[in-house]
């Protein structure tokens, strides 16, 4: 099986991967999600887009614990490098992330439309100015604008908001054009990113699934489902592409 699902993945024409907070999880970033998940330990009101304008400041105090502080410490693992290394050899077209670690684009991935936004930039709320992570004081009470003085706001999408119409349509593009979609790391529970793999499949694309656990996908649209770790997975199928 896993060598036929490598002979798939070698004829791709457009290979595209979207990806969950599994994929991460080998990163030391815990899923939001299931057994020992974020919202076991947090409440998920801290990202509700009505509390953060109600109460920023302690939204924001909460954020810091469940987002910054342990997401600024992950380095990416084996799958997300070996993934940068075939967008890189021209094998990937590119990757749809349900994440907003960053982790893709640190392990040196280009084409990464991140579905949900990314904790790596924060926007005013006031004037809309976007600061890069690094131009920010973390350990500010409530960062605020240098321009304008308004508070800022995390750049990924809080519960309540929308999902960026642009980054959106770019998402169904490439699921659109996909003829090989690997599914890693995602539960499949999630609207509207969820039915991106849907899209892939009703167009063609063939399915290679790697999941520590079934998902949503796995009975009745994946070809191929790997219960694995993907670091472990893609460490295995990377030796073949060298």
């Amino acid at each position: 099986m896993l060598q036929e699902a490598i002979k798939t993945i070698k004829n791709a024409k457009a290979l595209v991967a979207f990806t969950g907070a599994g994929i991460s999880v080998e990163s030391g970033i815990p899923p939001f999600r299931g057994a020992g998940g974020l919202w076991e330990r947090y409440d998920p009101s801290a990202i509700d887009i009505d509390f953060f304008y109600s109460n920023p400041k302690e939204s924001w105090r909460e954020m810091k614990k469940i987002f910054f502080n342990s997401m600024g410490q992950a380095e990416p693992n084996t799958a997300h490098k070996v993934l940068a290394d075939w967008e890189k050899k021209g094998l990937l077209k590119g990757i749809i992330t349900q994440n907003i670690d960053n982790l893709h684009q640190r392990a040196g991935s280009v084409n990464v439309k991140e579905f949900h936004g990314t904790i790596n930039y924060l926007l005013c709320t006031g004037c809309g100015k976007r600061y890069h992570l690094g131009e920010v004081d973390l350990n500010a009470e409530l960062p605020s604008c240098k321009a304008c003085g308004a508070f800022l706001k995390p750049d990924f999408i809080f519960y309540g908001e929308g999902i960026n119409p642009k980054v959106y349509q770019e998402s169904l593009d490439l699921a659109y054009t996909a003829d090989v979609m690997l599914v890693i790391g995602t539960s499949g529970e999630v609207m509207p990113a969820c039915a991106l793999p849907l899209t892939a499949k009703q167009n063609g694309a063939k399915i290679i699934e790697i999941n520590t656990l079934p998902s949503t996908y796995t009975d009745s649209i994946s070809d191929f489902y790997f219960e694995r770790k993907a670091g472990e997975l893609f460490g295995e199928i990377a030796k073949v592409f060298r």
